[in-house]
């Protein structure tokens, strides 16, 4: 296992949990994406969409595993659980 690949699997399931906020937020809610953020933040719902987006890593990591690339699906599976320990302090 290389770490490039653990590293390029964190950055996907970062990449994957922001991108399936960014949808959540622009598709499900009235609000753009910043102000999104701000708002949820101030009602103590970011926690909520930081988890709703991370539904999106779950596709990322079987595209993953179906290519045969472990470390990468490894790395998407640490990208969740720090995500994890991050919501739990915000």
């Amino acid at each position: 296992m290389t770490k490039t690949d653990l590293f390029i699997g964190f950055l996907i399931g970062f990449a994957t949990t922001l991108l399936g906020s960014y949808i959540f937020i622009t598709f499900f809610t009235e609000f753009n994406f910043v102000a999104g953020i701000q708002i949820m933040k101030s009602q103590g719902n970011l926690g909520k969409i930081i988890t709703l987006g991370s539904i999106l890593t779950l596709a990322a990591f079987g595209v993953l595993l179906k290519m045969n690339k472990e470390p990468m699906a490894r790395g998407v599976v640490l990208a969740v659980i720090i995500m994890a320990i991050l919501t739990m302090f915000i």
